[in-house]
């Protein structure tokens, strides 16, 4: 799997087109922000000929270079695809953002990938490593997906291979430190003035051979006499990890009997264990040094992603339900079967318009034919994230991506990934299917996203193209929700934390030419009456032919929480008259609904109508209307009125260690702690009842403060009376800035 020596030749600046699923490998890269995902993408191509040695293609782009966000932020926010040849086999590598705000691209990656790469950074923290990766690691051991762990950055000062290799044991191992073993050793040059030795090569553990990468090519030597004991250690522990994955039972017994097991044998079981997903061998990396042709140990990554990991033919299909009356036909990587893809990424290209990357699952995609595009979207506790959608559309140009490029293709078979042009409404997550047998693949959940972000138009021009851009931006992205406030009549962009956010308005901005301000984004509060009161409400104008004439009475007291509005009717002897009497009501409700002290709609309260005055000729439906509203807000202005505030139900899902302070963070924010419960090892579900006031942020703080190893869930439980003090605080700032009121 590297151990053996092979000729490679790399397609320079061009990736294989794969006429058959078992030549495609399907690799996701996953990892910590800053971990040096992108970096080693760019070594592999690099290694594969795919780049020349400055790293790139022929019209001067890299790999990387995709979408200007990425530049202007310096830092990765989406999926990429950067497909390369190796051996004859096409290699798709997908890598994804590593902030914890975009994990939405790292889930439509894994969705698209046979297999993932784990990227860990030496240089970086244990905690680093455990709190943003070890739930990914959880979610691929799920499904069995087959993993392998790449350590980079060994060229930093005060970094060990070693150390960093027992971390990984202790976080992804779980019981069974052992299934997590490196391959080859790590070999370090002269140590440099800051005491720091660089990273020259490797030694594979099984060949007992060291590849010398000092002079800038790859070479092959015999390990170093100093070096043996601690190689020999290493490799009878990898030997055993290896055995105690065999299918082989007889293995195990003749290797403690003293028998001497081939090389050929550990590598071929070596090789089963980890596309079985039951094997996570460890490896070192490293770009290339200036004017070398090859990173370190970047054959043996592309040997291990060739041999080790799975065909799309080895991976089981998602669920698939045939839609109107269909039959659910025997779907597999099958080229030749029924039509079953998935978008997994919808992009727009200033140049092209809208591109979506495509998995192909099941036949094959061929451009200027009509799919079936259906979708639907799930959020991570089954609720629905988007409606469903339907439609026909004519499928564009096939390319394969690679930087900003985009290199034509005829066909995409079962098992490869294409980008398609001009895919009509087609957005992230939708199913592409055949016509004559439309069919709809189970969604991947997206994370709720849980951080609001309240925009506005910057001028009347941007109003024009603010609803068509957020449409864009939503259906581009499953983990951004949007929301039309019908209380405080905001536009709201909910994300899932602030680089999100600063995305979403880069996007708005730059992609589609909105201007937008974000404003402070407002709660649904409510008033109630604190206690009971009287009003009169009068009405009466003359000016000449017809007047306006109405007087009426009520009562107001208030109800329990979630009463809304009652309206009663108790006036005798016809003082109002029985046509006016629900024009009294609807003044009253249209009062109650503008509010009667701070602008929020009035809940909980008995308006019982019980005098009033009316006039053969001046009196209609509009002056009782005016009277109830009046004879309202006279009530209001005769007692306290009562602030009422929206709480949530939230469930916090945290490991053990953080319990504590999430704990006394919540009693801070005037939150109740109703329960805990363990879920799953080490895991300890927090159950709190929080005013939504104290919570806009809680999707970034609970990150910070555990160590973004923390996820919570929200809901609308009721409104609840907001503390006085509070409640004049509000006021105080709502005198002071009437407009944000």
């Amino acid at each position: 799997m590297g151990d053996r020596t092979h000729a490679h030749t790399g397609a320079a600046g061009r990736a294989a087109t794969a006429d058959r699923p078992s030549s495609v490998r399907n690799v996701v890269l996953v990892g910590h922000s800053g971990s040096g995902k992108t970096t080693l993408v760019e070594a592999l191509a690099q290694t594969a000929g795919a780049v020349n040695r400055a790293g790139r293609v022929e019209d001067g782009a890299t790999v990387s270079d995709y979408d200007e966000i990425e530049h202007r932020q310096q830092r990765s926010v989406q999926l990429s695809l950067v497909p390369v040849e190796w051996g004859g086999y096409r290699i798709n590598l997908l890598d994804t953002p590593g902030y914890a705000d975009f994990v939405g691209e790292l889930r439509a990656g894994l969705r698209a990938a046979d297999a993932a790469l784990f990227v860990v950074s030496a240089a970086q923290e244990a905690d680093a490593v455990a709190g943003t990766t070890r739930a990914v690691w959880e979610e691929c051991a799920a499904v069995g997906m087959p993993r392998a762990i790449v350590v980079t950055h060994l060229d930093t000062a005060r970094t060990s291979f070693d150390e960093m290799t027992r971390i990984c044991g202790e976080i992804f191992g779980g019981d069974d430190p052992d299934a997590v073993l490196p391959l080859y050793l790590p070999v370090h040059g002269p140590e440099g003035a800051d005491g720091h030795a660089p990273l020259t090569g490797l030694t594979g553990l099984l060949t007992e051979r060291v590849f010398d990468y000092s002079s800038g090519e790859r070479q092959e030597n015999p390990p170093r006499e100093d070096r043996r004991t601690a190689l020999r250690e290493a490799r009878d522990r990898l030997i055993e990890g290896i055995i105690a994955e065999s299918e082989d039972e007889t293995l195990m017994d003749r290797y403690l009997g003293g028998a001497e097991v081939e090389v050929g044998t550990l590598v071929d079981d070596l090789e089963r264990a980890v596309a079985r997903g039951t094997f996570h061998p460890v490896l070192a990396a490293a770009p290339a040094a200036a004017g070398a042709r090859q990173g370190i140990g970047t054959v043996e990554l592309l040997d291990l992603v060739t041999r080790g990991f799975p065909t799309p033919l080895e991976r089981p299909l998602p669920g698939v339900t045939p839609l109107h009356g269909a039959s659910l036909p025997e779907l597999s990587c099958d080229p030749d079967g029924p039509l079953v893809a998935e978008v997994v990424k919808t992009a727009s290209d200033p140049y092209v318009g809208r591109v979506s990357l495509v998995r192909v699952f099941s036949g094959t995609l061929r451009s200027d034919e009509t799919v079936h595009v259906f979708g639907r979207g799930l959020t991570d506790h089954g609720r629905e994230s988007r409606p469903f959608h339907e439609t026909e559309v004519r499928v564009g140009a096939l390319s394969s991506p690679f930087g900003k490029q985009q290199r034509p293709l005829t066909a995409c078979i079962a098992g490869d990934l294409a980008c398609v042009a001009k895919l009509g409404s087609a957005e992230t997550g939708d199913t592409l299917s055949g016509t004559d047998r439309p069919l709809l693949m189970d969604p991947w959940a997206a994370p709720d996203p849980l951080l609001p972000l309240a925009v506005e138009a910057h001028s009347k021009a941007d109003e024009d193209k603010l609803s068509q851009g957020l449409s864009r931006l939503v259906a581009e992205d499953p983990t951004m929700r949007l929301e039309q406030n019908q209380d405080t009549h905001q536009v709201v962009l909910w994300c899932l934390g602030e680089a999100h956010q600063d995305v979403a308005l880069d996007r708005l901005r730059n992609r589609y030419g909105v201007q937008v301000d974000a404003v402070p984004h407002k709660v649904s509060l409510r008033e109630t009456f604190a206690a009971p009161s009287t009003g009169r409400g009068r009405h009466v104008k003359q000016s000449g032919g017809h007047g306006q004439y109405a007087i009426c009475e009520i009562d107001v007291e208030p109800l329990p929480a979630g009463s809304g509005i009652e309206f009663v009717d108790k006036v005798v002897g016809g003082a109002v008259p029985r046509q006016f009497v629900p024009s009294v009501e609807k003044g009253v409700r249209a009062q109650a609904a503008r509010g009667v002290a701070a602008g929020h709609p009035l809940v909980d309260v008995r308006v019982t109508l019980r005098d009033g005055k009316s006039h053969s000729v001046d009196s209609s439906d509009a002056a009782f209307q005016t009277a109830g509203a009046l004879a309202l807000r006279e009530a209001a202005a005769e007692t306290r009125i009562q602030l009422l505030e929206p709480v949530a139900e939230i469930q916090v899902l945290v490991p053990d260690d953080y319990v504590g302070p999430v704990m006394s963070d919540l009693s801070g924010r005037r939150g109740r702690v109703v329960g805990t419960e363990q879920s799953g090892p080490g895991r300890t579900l927090v159950r709190a009842e929080v005013p939504e006031l104290e919570i806009g942020r809680y999707a970034v703080d609970l990150r910070s403060l555990s160590h973004g190893a923390g996820r919570f869930d929200r809901a609308y439980a009721r409104h609840e009376a907001m503390p006085p003090q509070l409640a004049e605080r509000l006021g105080e700032q709502r005198e002071n800035n009437p407009n944000d009121a």
